[in-house]
């Protein structure tokens, strides 16, 4: 039978991916189906549902600097959230049913969690993870995690062991698991030890404490996330993660299928997040965040959590709500999900087309993190400084200074390189070895409207995210840039889109790999390296 249930959730995933929505949509239908079928769910998709969420959130701290957590606009916004949400959800829970006055507020404060899973998971998909917007996102939903898990010792869950707080000592472990790391090398000892840290140290360690697993793997992630391999650990256990987390949207699907008075509460409930959105939004510009952040910010935050319903289960277990409760609020998690995947999915369009009316809403001053850029004299500008971005910013520097060099027949006037990122990480990184880069978004109509394009000749785009190159492609051609714009691809139908969008050249990166390599093994042997266009064979 679980053939069954994987054949059909890839079918579903297939097939909503063709009509340009998440997968993860078609998997929670083919969990619905499934429940309509007479199907139950079992030990093995628990396991592999949980087992999927510790990897996600694992990999999330990988990515994650706690110290931005202490920022106001981080926790502030969170429980202020939380706050103002609870009273307009308390008021929503009375008319739907008679409840204890307690336990219709905890209700509604769970109802103001948003998910960690779809929210982590779509930053990482569109690789804005420690986008300025992604680190915010992942900062609330941390509070908002410790807050459930206040509320799960309310609603009747067991208080934490008096060991919990050997956790505050966690720091002095760093150095002993990051020696672990080095010595796991790059193939499997490295997957093995990445479960070992989520699954079982993070996992089972922080339950037999008394606090939550999600919260252990996501600070043994975090414990990591300024190691040289952390990048490279997140990659080892990605397609792991991917797989088992279709069991949790499996699972979600396969909670029970309500009655009518039950579908009619679940839709009360969905149609109530774009006020929880709304709520985020402004709540974010309060704290002088900028209309962009605050929308991309709120919209992957607007979903119900998971927690709602681990919350709930304890309620159901302890006989203080019907189990009717947790059939109304799977299903309208799952409502949420669906609501939101596509929102997210299409966040950036979405502001595109609504950016005139929302930044009426911005306050004059500005957040400290979000001011605008200045590139001087920048003539040659990298956008995405990851591995490719980064050769090419080494390449043509090299290229440069032998240009400039006294032995050379064509000495040439300075060429300024600039790059730049939305990872603070990696811009730290590369001004630490020398590089000339700068923090900034690329995805921001605003960052196009502060910035002067006269001085630029040419754009490289090297990104990770394919829409992320197409909107900085459309952006450059909008602000009337004449100079170049190559950009990094990887499938033919992403060079497609990129010199539809106005693009003069783009560079399948594979076979520009195997092309550069060539291109060595030929100068090695004694080969000249330059040779007339018309006589150069293209991949």
């Amino acid at each position: 039978m679980d053939a069954l249930w994987l054949a059909l959730a890839f079918l579903l995933g297939l097939l909503f991916r063709h009509l340009g929505l998440p997968a993860l949509v078609g998997y929670l239908a083919a969990g619905f189906i499934l429940n309509a079928l007479g199907q139950q769910g079992n030990a093995l998709l628990d396991q592999a549902a949980h087992a999927g969420i510790l990897l996600l959130l694992f990999s999330v701290g990988l990515k994650l600097r706690l110290r931005s957590l202490a920022r106001p606009d981080v926790w502030g916004s969170s429980l202020l959230h939380l706050a103002l949400s609870g009273v307009v959800l308390s008021v929503v829970l009375l008319g739907m049913a008679t409840l204890p006055v307690g336990q219709t507020l905890i209700l509604a404060l769970t109802l103001g969690f948003s998910s960690t899973v779809l929210a982590a998971k779509a930053l990482e998909e569109k690789a804005e993870l420690r986008a300025f917007h992604g680190r915010l996102v992942i900062g609330i939903l941390i509070v908002q995690d410790l807050a459930a898990l206040a509320l799960m010792s309310v609603a009747g869950a067991a208080a934490p062991s008096p060991w919990a707080l050997a956790v505050l000592g966690l720091p002095l472990l760093r150095p002993l698991v990051e020696k672990v790391l080095d010595w796991s090398g790059h193939d499997e000892l490295l997957v093995l030890y990445g479960l070992a840290l989520a699954l079982v140290v993070g996992g089972l360690g922080f339950e037999h404490l008394g606090l939550g697993a999600e919260l252990g793997a996501l600070l043994l992630g975090a414990l990591l996330a300024n190691h040289p391999k952390a990048t490279e650990l997140s990659h080892a256990v990605w397609a792991l993660k991917e797989v088992l987390l279709v069991g949790f949207f499996l699972q979600i699907g396969l909670m029970g299928l309500p009655g009518w008075s039950a579908l009619a509460g679940a839709l009360l409930l969905a149609l109530l997040l774009p006020l929880k959105a709304a709520l985020f939004f402004a709540i974010l510009l309060a704290f002088r965040l900028r209309a962009r952040t605050a929308f991309l910010a709120a919209l992957a935050l607007t979903s119900y959590s998971e927690f709602t319903l681990i919350v709930v289960q304890f309620m159901v277990d302890n006989g203080q709500l019907d189990h009717n409760w947790l059939v109304v609020l799977a299903v309208a998690v799952a409502l949420s999900f669906l609501v939101a995947a596509p929102l997210n999915r299409f966040a950036h369009t979405l502001y595109e087309r609504f950016e005139p009316r929302l930044l009426r809403f911005e306050l004059p001053n500005r957040h400290p993190d979000e001011q605008p850029v200045s590139l001087g004299s920048t003539q040659i500008l990298i956008i995405g400084m990851g591995h490719a971005g980064t050769a090419a910013y080494d390449f043509l520097k090299k290229r440069q200074s032998i240009l400039q060099s006294p032995q050379s027949p064509f000495p040439q006037k300075v060429l300024m390189v600039s790059g730049i990122d939305s990872d603070l990480v990696k811009v730290e990184q590369h001004l630490r070895q020398g590089r000339r880069v700068v923090y900034a978004d690329a995805e921001d109509p605003g960052f196009w409207h502060r910035l002067h394009l006269d001085g630029i000749k040419a754009v490289v785009l090297a990104m990770a995210e394919p829409e992320a190159k197409r909107i900085a492609t459309v952006q450059l051609r909008r602000h009337h840039f004449q100079g170049l714009i190559g950009a990094v691809s990887s499938y033919p139908e992403e060079e497609q889109s990129l010199k539809a969008a106005g693009a003069d050249m783009t560079f399948l990166a594979f076979n520009e790999v195997g092309v550069g390599l060539a291109e060595h093994i030929w100068e090695a042997l004694g080969h000249r390296s330059e040779w007339p266009r018309s006589e150069r064979v293209e991949p």
